[in-house]
């Protein structure tokens, strides 16, 4: 699908980290965003340095999402992408000092991360599905979702995160076969470790030793190249119903 002017694209997490990169790509690549966070803030931010807008939204609430796309829908009249950036990555073991994991944190992982996603690629879509085709394909929007390397080799702590992770790797699939009728494609990213708020919180030296984990290059992604992989995704037709990871060939041990 070729990026316009007229192209209008929706990003969670836009704040921060790996959805304000795929906004950033996007707007330079001449799409109009709007960015969708819970933080308000750094939202309203980022949207104005790009020159697009902020709503915010909780993914997790079906309510929260239709209010966003009724927004967009009203603001721009048409949704032509979709890229879910939104997430949570608690660290917490099934069982930890003789207690079972919390399961109202469990619930809010899967709530995000794997709800969060199905609820704006739904909702996100039937606003697609109304487009008149964009091309001789018939293609009328493409959905892009993030997953992670967790989803095949969660680690310790990471149950709850790769759960949903997991079920987002499974929603891609029959989510393209449903939308095939329709013209809009179904595609997600299962990055590895990546630069992002989380990491660069941490020390430099266990940066720089997460980093040497990964085969080549041996460093830490950036969101600059996982945004790299969104923009190829909605130009290239063909790339439909595929999880692809962007790992640097990382299989990630379990600690």
């Amino acid at each position: 699908m070729k990026i316009t002017q007229k192209t209008v694209a929706l990003i969670t997490g836009g704040a921060s980290g790996l959805g304000a990169a795929a906004a950033t790509a996007l707007s330079q690549a001449g799409a109009q965003v709007v960015l969708l966070d819970m933080n308000a803030e750094a939202g309203a931010a980022m949207a104005d340095t790009l020159g697009g807008t902020f709503i915010q939204t909780d993914v997790s609430e079906p309510q929260s999402v239709e209010a966003a796309i009724d927004q967009i829908r009203t603001a721009h009249g048409a949704l032509h992408i979709a890229v879910n950036c939104a997430g949570l990555a608690p660290a917490a073991k099934t069982v930890s000092k003789g207690a079972p994991h919390d399961p109202a944190l469990f619930a809010k992982v899967i709530g995000v991360n794997l709800l969060g996603t199905f609820n704006v690629a739904s909702q996100a879509a039937t606003l697609m599905s109304a487009n008149e085709p964009l091309d001789e394909d018939g293609a009328r929007g493409v959905v892009i979702n993030t997953a992670s390397v967790a989803a095949y080799e969660g680690q310790v702590g990471q149950a709850a995160y790769a759960a949903s992770k997991g079920g987002v790797v499974g929603l891609t699939l029959p989510m393209a076969r449903d939308l095939a009728s329709l013209g809009i494609r179904v595609c997600a990213i299962a990055p590895g470790l990546f630069k992002t708020p989380m990491l660069e919180g941490l020390p430099q030296e266990v940066q720089d030793s997460l980093g040497a984990q990964v085969p080549f290059p041996s460093r830490l992604g950036n969101a600059a190249e996982y945004a790299q992989l969104v923009r190829h995704i909605v130009e290239n037709a063909m790339l439909n119903g595929e999880v692809i990871r962007l790992d640097g060939a990382i299989r990630m041990a379990p600690r």
